[in-house]
């Protein structure tokens, strides 16, 4: 593709131009004011993955679009220097961010990234033999020197067209200002190479995009569950029963839902010693609302549904404790059993029994979060269990 390079920029290369320096400078003010904050934190990488398609698309757009010459007048080591202050602008455009996804793929707390609360994005590829402390911080030192360096571009680059600007009668700054050219405006020549520039990038972005999509459709049913030799005596009507969970994030209350489970009942108020439940859920099913926290359950941390697809709960040693009943619920998480009480209340009318019962489970105790999070600084520790739902008595 041969292309003219043009007496001044192209509105495209105007927009672009700007929009990144804006981008720049306030990823730049992101990176020193998102500690301790989760939400800043998943924006800084939103915006530093745009950075990265935006600078492939400015890359692209420059080849089919060549800048307009540098001016007649300045001297050669001035045009030199400003040829490597774009070409150090555009290395580090595109090898930030990247070296911000490698750090986010190789650090040891796994936290998913989520564009915006809407698009999620997968780890590096080969990566997960490299996650570590040291390399992650050693890839975080540079990461952060990366942003001192992009400071002196900055103000190299401004200086630069500043002082052009003054000292050449055909200053650079007039021509990535819209509007400055005036009525002696040069003609711009016919753009270029949009579909290459754009449709590139954007393929690029959404190929990588449906990478988890690609992953969660192809991803193989739960394994049958060892057979429970247990002859209920009711049957659930799903249709007006969930398993739901709560907790805190940040100081903030959130709340979930298992959208697929099964549970087999042997229950008689007359005969406690013989009741026993056995149910099975699908992890992979936790809904909560914010695609963040659904991500995050699915990691490996949390519940590793690619090697664990399916939890099981047991009760078991039914008392009765007042108005309700008290049982010993077993939950298996990744294979490891945990033990706590389930407070219960059963209205048995006729042949439908509607129940409401609750537990309380560690995180600490389920291996949940224990790399990412193991103070209990971000999640708390507690996460509340609630089954509501009605079943009807086998005939």
């Amino acid at each position: 593709m041969s292309a003219e390079a043009s007496p001044r920029y192209t509105n495209i290369a105007i927009a672009l131009h700007w929009a990144m320096a804006a981008l720049l400078l306030f990823m730049i003010w992101l990176g020193w004011n998102m500690d301790d904050n989760e939400v800043r934190y998943q924006l800084h990488k939103s915006i530093g993955i745009t950075i990265l398609f935006l600078a492939l698309a400015r890359l692209a757009w420059r080849f089919a679009n060549p800048p307009p010459p540098l001016p007649e007048g300045m001297p050669a080591y001035e045009k030199t220097a400003s040829h490597a202050v774009h070409i150090a602008f555009y290395v580090l455009m595109i090898g930030i961010p990247l070296g911000g996804w490698f750090m986010v793929s190789v650090s040891p707390f796994q936290v998913s990234t989520v564009l915006f609360g809407q698009v999620s994005w997968p780890h590096l590829p080969f990566t997960d033999g490299l996650i570590g402390k040291e390399l992650y911080e050693f890839v975080a030192n540079i990461h952060g020197k990366g942003a001192w360096v992009i400071i002196v571009l900055l103000a190299l680059h401004v200086a630069g067209a500043i002082k052009h600007e003054l000292a050449a009668e055909d200053g650079v700054l007039k021509r990535m200002i819209p509007g400055l050219f005036g009525k002696t405006s040069p003609p711009l020549l016919p753009a270029r190479g949009a579909l290459f520039a754009f449709g590139g990038s954007l393929l690029l972005f959404a190929a990588i995009a449906a990478v988890p999509l690609i992953g969660a459709g192809g991803a193989k049913p739960a394994p049958a569950s060892a057979p429970v030799e247990l002859a209920g005596n009711w049957d659930v009507d799903y249709s007006q029963s969930e398993i739901t969970f709560s907790g805190q994030h940040e100081g903030n209350a959130f709340n979930g839902v298992f959208g697929s489970w099964t549970a087999d009942i042997t229950f008689d108020p007359d005969a406690l010693a013989d009741a026993k439940v056995h149910a099975v859920v699908d992890t992979r099913t936790a809904k909560t609302g914010t695609k963040l926290y659904d991500d995050s359950l699915k990691s490996k941390e949390w519940f590793n549904v690619a090697e664990f697809p399916e939890a099981t709960v047991d009760l078991s040693d039914f008392r009765s404790v007042g108005a309700g009943y008290t049982a010993t619920a077993t939950l298996t998480l990744k294979g490891v059993p945990v033990s706590v009480p389930l407070n219960f209340t059963l209205d048995i009318a006729g042949d439908t029994a509607t129940l409401d019962a609750t537990a309380e489970f560690s995180r600490k105790a389920l291996n949940l979060g224990q790399s990412s999070d193991p103070g209990a600084s971000w999640v708390a520790d507690a996460v509340a269990v609630n089954v509501t739902g009605q079943a009807k008595r086998k005939r």
